[in-house]
C-alpha cells in the first residue's frame, strides 16, 4: 500500500514538472530571421511588432504570428485593352516585401493572405489602367516605359498597406493573330521602303560619279588642247596623230609626171 502511494506521488510530481516546464516554455517564442512577430492577445492584434529573436509572451493568453518580410514573388496573367482597343494578353512577375513596421496593421486589416487579397488584384488593375494609355504598337516599342508606369501605379495602390514593390517585370505581351500579321506586314513595307531609298541614293551617287568622271576627262582634253594650241609642234602633233601608219603609193612632180611607188614595191604602175 505504501509503495502504491509513493509511486502515485512520483507520477503526480512528474506530471506537475512537465506542466510547469510546458508553461515555462510557452512563456517564450522565437521569431525567425527575415520575419516579424505579430502579437495576438485573446485573438486581438496588438500594435507591438516583435523583431527577430527570443521574446516573452503570456502563456495561453497571447499568441505570436510570424509575418514574412523577405523579398517575395508573385506571378500573374490576364488580359487588358490598349488605347486602340487591341486585346493584350500579359504575363508579369512582381518582387515585393512587407515593411517590418507595417506587419501588425497588415495582419489586422487584411490577414495572412495579403498576396491574393491585395497584391494580385492591384497588379491587374494597374496593368489595365496603364495599357489603356498606349496603343498596341507602343506597348511593344515602349515596353520599358510601360513597365515603369505600371510599377509606379502598383506602388501607389499597395504602399498604404506597408508593401513595397521592388521589381516589376513584363514577362510577355501577346496580341491577336490579326494584329501580329499587321505588324509583320508593316515591318516588311518599311524594310522595302528603306531598301528603295538606299537604292535611289546609290544610283544618285553613281550618276554623280559618272558626271564627275566625264567632267574630269573633258577638262583633261581641254588642257591638252590648250597646251598644244600654244606649242610650235601642234601641227606636227595633229599630222602624226591622224596618220594611219601607211606610206602614200603615188607621188606627183612639177613636170606632171606621176610616179606610182607601187611599181617599186611590185604592186603598182607608172602613168603619165
Amino acid at each position: 500500500m505504501e509503495k502504491k502511494k509513493k509511486a502515485l506521488k512520483i507520477v503526480i510530481i512528474a506530471i506537475a514538472v512537465i506542466i510547469a516546464a510546458g508553461a515555462l516554455i510557452s512563456c517564450f517564442t522565437v521569431v525567425n530571421a527575415g520575419s516579424t512577430g505579430v502579437v495576438l492577445t485573446f485573438g486581438a492584434v496588438d500594435d507591438t511588432v516583435l523583431s527577430e529573436g527570443l521574446h516573452f509572451k503570456i502563456p495561453f493568453i497571447q499568441k505570436v504570428v510570424e509575418v514574412n518580410n523577405r523579398t517575395q514573388k508573385i506571378e500573374t496573367s490576364g488580359t487588358a485593352s490598349s488605347k486602340d482597343l487591341q486585346i493584350v494578353t500579359y504575363d508579369v512577375a512582381v518582387n515585393y516585401h512587407v515593411n517590418n513596421t507595417a506587419s501588425a496593421e497588415l495582419y489586422k486589416t487584411v490577414g495572412a493572405d495579403y498576396s491574393n487579397v491585395i497584391i494580385a488584384p492591384a497588379i491587374q488593375e494597374s496593368i489595365k489602367a496603364v495599357a489603356a494609355q498606349y496603343t498596341a504598337e507602343q506597348l511593344i516599342t515602349e515596353r520599358q516605359n510601360v513597365g515603369d508606369k505600371i510599377k509606379e501605379a502598383l506602388g501607389d495602390k499597395i504602399s498604404a498597406y506597408g508593401i513595397t514593390v521592388e521589381i516589376f517585370n513584363i514577362v510577355n505581351f501577346d496580341f491577336s493573330a490579326e494584329f501580329n500579321a499587321a505588324v509583320e506586314a508593316k515591318q516588311t513595307a518599311q524594310q522595302n521602303a528603306l531598301k528603295a531609298e538606299q537604292d535611289l541614293a546609290r544610283i544618285e551617287v553613281e550618276a554623280k560619279q559618272k558626271i564627275a568622271q566625264s567632267e574630269a576627262e573633258a577638262q583633261s582634253i581641254k588642257l591638252i588642247q590648250d597646251a598644244l594650241a600654244t606649242s610650235p609642234d601642234y601641227i606636227e602633233y595633229v599630222k602624226w596623230n591622224k596618220w594611219d601608219g601607211k606610206l602614200p603609193t603615188v607621188l606627183g612632180g612639177d613636170s606632171g609626171t606621176i610616179l606610182d611607188i607601187g611599181n617599186i614595191t611590185g604592186s603598182g604602175q607608172t602613168a603619165e
